[in-house]
């Protein structure tokens, strides 16, 4: 590695750049940050002091803050320092102490989209697929292989198990632990997490039409109507012609390997912000 030229007054002088690295010439690199090998940093990317990042192709106008860690090894046993990377879309802002590590032998990759959030704390581990405009909040812990869709908001303090996959517009409250899929368009909370309704303010202001809520609103009590199993409710709902938030809604269920996050016993499901 070598350091950071003098030259170029956008990159700190102490700054630790490896020869592996490409930067874009708008690139701004803080003081002791360390820009590590096969590294790629695109336009207006700004890196904080003392934040590292490797094994990254980092999209244009990230904003990476001071102590953070981006494309570091994960943190799996079975790891053998094989050649993976991290994919971080345009846009994304990471606070600090954020770590969001590579992919393993696996699938070879940890890729995120674009304009996501990662507030200060949050841990995005090995392999996972996270979507676009996503917002994890202080502290949240993302174990690997779990897929996170576009729109979804994730609190404070709240733990994904292995393998979870969340669902587009999804909303999910602090301090929840996850040990199943929650459907698109869902809110969740708890420990262990169970369903309370629909995310309809997320869904409103996604502009979905006042029709697909409906159609959402019934789809989802008789998806967990406790009078037959969510096998037998998929198979009359999925033959039936549908919304495409619906058809996705139902999709996701059917394709769900962990199992489901369901609604509360004891309040049964409610119908979100109303």
């Amino acid at each position: 590695m070598t350091m950071g030229t003098t030259d170029n007054p956008l990159i700190h002088p102490t700054a630790v750049i490896h020869p592996t690295a490409n930067l874009d010439t708008t690139v701004q690199i803080g003081p002791y940050a360390v820009i590590g090998e096969n590294t790629v940093l695109g336009p207006r990317v700004t890196v904080g002091p003392h934040a590292v990042v490797e094994f990254a192709d980092i999209g244009e106008g990230c904003r990476i803050h001071a102590g953070a860690f981006v494309g570091t090894a994960p943190q799996d046993l079975k790891y053998r320092g094989e050649q993976t990377k991290l994919i971080l879309g345009p846009g994304c802002v990471v606070r600090e102490s954020v770590t969001l590590n590579r992919g393993t032998a696996a699938t070879g990759v940890t890729k995120i989209g674009a304009r996501c959030l990662f507030m200060a704390y949050s841990h995005v581990a090995h392999d996972c697929i996270i979507g676009s405009e996503v917002i994890l909040a202080n502290s949240v812990a993302v174990a690997g292989h779990c897929e996170v869709g576009d729109w979804t908001i994730i609190g404070g303090m709240v733990g994904l198990h292995q393998f979870v996959r969340v669902g587009k517009l999804a909303m999910i409250g602090a301090g929840a632990m996850v040990p199943l899929d929650i459907p698109p368009y869902a809110l969740a909370w708890g420990d262990r997490a169970r369903l309370s309704g629909l995310n309809l303010i997320g869904l409103r202001r996604r502009g979905i039409n006042a029709e697909s809520i409906k159609d959402l609103k019934k789809v989802y009590h008789e998806i967990f109507d406790p009078s037959a199993p969510i096998k037998e409710h998929l198979a009359v709902l999925t033959a039936q012609e549908r919304s495409a938030p619906v058809q996705e809604f139902l999709s996701f269920i059917q394709a769900s390997q962990r199992g489901i996050c369901r609604p509360s016993a004891a309040k049964g499901d409610s119908s979100g912000d109303e």
